[in-house]
């Protein structure tokens, strides 16, 4: 299982320390936030392949923020996925 942490920019949440298997999300926890909405996310993104969770929160925004705690869950996942690919063609 690996084990990422991400820093957030512009949410309330000032990090994300989210558990993958085989491309598939196994836990997310929001540092700081909605705690009863980033509980609720991390429910509905468990199980999920990371391409999926990426497509389905991208974009979203919070109030007149340009970016949200989903939207950061889906910039975190990016940034996983492009290092892993960078690694994997050394």
């Amino acid at each position: 299982m690996e084990r990422i942490i991400y820093n957030t920019v512009g949410t309330c949440s000032k990090q994300i320390i989210i558990e993958i298997e085989d491309d598939i999300i196994q836990n997310i926890e929001f540092i700081g936030g909605c705690n009863g909405n980033l509980q609720g996310l991390d429910k509905l993104a468990r199980g999920m392949k990371i391409t999926d969770v990426i497509e389905r929160l991208k974009g979203i925004r919070c109030g007149a923020k340009m970016t949200s705690c989903p939207d950061q869950l889906a910039i975190g996942l990016m940034k996983y996925l492009e290092e892993k690919t960078r690694i994997e063609r050394v």
